[in-house]
């Protein structure tokens, strides 16, 4: 067998060498464990960027309520929401709306026909490019909530005075359009938040809704089918849904009048988060 301790010349190695020898491999232990713990590190901080997005655990059947990654009682300490406690069969309706493109009409008009109120939470945009919008789901009973001005991840924001603007510049253009004050109904933006925004939001006197039922309805160029959207919109509905639609998808202002006829044929009706804050 070849003696490991010879060195290039095929002499033995001398006590420099194996000390040399005895350096690199140690360099090379603490090297691993170095990465090792880097690592770790963005693991953990990749699972606390996860717990600061809104996500939602496994829906049952039957109707059986998802967790979310926070739980009900602890969002309440903050006038936090994403479901209600309830077993009655009700459905908190909201749409978040960040820009028109023409299929707000027909959802208000399915809305109108089966005498639902929903909530509407709207970004700046949507306010400075569609005031009739705004104007008419006043006057046909619904609510419109806070989306921010821009927006941003909130869970970002770390200090009250950008807060606040992302905040008020909504609330002072929506009183510039209806001449009425904002009711505070907060929905972070694709549900971005730290446990910091929820106190801040909480300090302007918002309410701050989540959900508890949503489908991938957002991308304009890719949207779900019929089939699609009503094997998620009524095989995961359950009592106490909030749920979120947006306003911008297609497939949603098809289906939303037949929906709501299917949803209202299980025995469920339609509540309003106004509802929800005084639980």
């Amino acid at each position: 067998m070849k003696n490991l301790f010879l060195n290039e010349d095929g002499g033995k190695i001398t006590s420099k060498g194996i000390l040399t020898l005895v350096l690199i491999l140690s360099a090379m232990f603490l090297l691993g464990r170095t990465v090792h713990f880097a690592v770790d590190n963005v693991s953990s901080m990749y699972i606390q960027n996860e717990v600061d997005n809104w996500g939602l655990g496994g829906y049952g059947e039957n109707g059986e309520k998802p967790t979310g990654n926070v739980s009900s009682e602890e969002l309440k300490k903050y006038d936090a929401y994403y479901l209600s406690d309830t077993d009655e069969k009700v459905i908190y309706l909201t749409f978040d709306a960040g820009y028109e493109n023409g299929n707000t009409e027909p959802i208000l008009d399915a809305l109108k026909k089966h005498n639902v109120s929903a909530t509407f939470f709207v970004v700046g945009h949507y306010l400075e490019s569609s005031p009739d919008l705004i104007k008419r789901m006043l006057a046909e009973g619904h609510t419109v909530g806070n989306h921010t001005y821009t927006h941003p991840d909130m869970s970002a924001i770390s200090n009250m005075e950008a807060f606040r603007k992302e905040m008020e510049d909504v609330e002072k253009k929506y009183k510039e359009i209806t001449g009425q004050d904002m009711v505070k109904y907060y929905r972070p933006p694709q549900g971005k938040y730290s446990m910091e925004n929820l106190k801040m939001a909480q300090e302007l006197g918002y309410h701050t809704f989540f959900w508890s039922l949503a489908y991938v309805d957002w991308y304009q160029d890719n949207q779900p089918t019929k089939e699609e959207a009503f094997e998620k919109l009524i095989g995961r509905i359950h009592p106490g849904s909030i749920v979120l639609l947006h306003s911008t998808s297609a497939t949603n202002g098809a289906i939303l009048d037949e929906l709501l006829g299917k949803w209202e044929d299980m025995g469920y009706r339609f509540g309003t988060l106004d509802e929800l804050t005084k639980e």
